[in-house]
Order: C-alpha cells, then sequence, then structure tokens
C-alpha cells in the first residue's frame, strides 16, 4: 500500500491519499493523472490495467487502487 501512496504523490502531489476517497469524483485526478497512473502502477506491479478496467470504481481511493493492483497480480 506505501507503493501505491508514493506513485500517487509522484503523479499528483499535495493530497493525503491514505485518508481520501473519491480522487476521480471529486476531480482530484484528472484524465491525465490517471493516465500516468495506469503507466506507473503497470510498470511498479509488472500488470497489465486493461481499459475496461480503468473506470471511476477502482481509483476513487488508494485502498481501491491496490485492490485492483492485487486482483490483476492473482490473475497473472
Amino acid at each position: 500500500m506505501d507503493e501505491i501512496l508514493a506513485i500517487l504523490n509522484d503523479v499528483q502531489p499535495g493530497e493525503d491519499y491514505s485518508h481520501l476517497e473519491g480522487l476521480v469524483d471529486k476531480r482530484i485526478l484528472d484524465s491525465l493523472s490517471i493516465i500516468s497512473l495506469v503507466s506507473e502502477l503497470e510498470d511498479q506491479f509488472d500488470i497489465d490495467i486493461a481499459p475496461v478496467d480503468i473506470v471511476p470504481a477502482n481509483f476513487n481511493s488508494a485502498a481501491a487502487i491496490w485492490q485492483l493492483v492485487q486482483k490483476l497480480q492473482a490473475e497473472a
């Protein structure tokens, strides 16, 4: 989870991602941030995030992102 928080801070600094919810819904992360985030996650965790997985529910919190990463790692 610490890696997720570090990546979020690199992509979009200045937020407390450990407690923040609604990252997409509140427009804290915009489309360009999400593209950067997806790229960083794929590199860091050696996963492939399909377009079908790029939905707000998977990116609205650090916990949701972590669940997505774990799911994709288990499927690999």
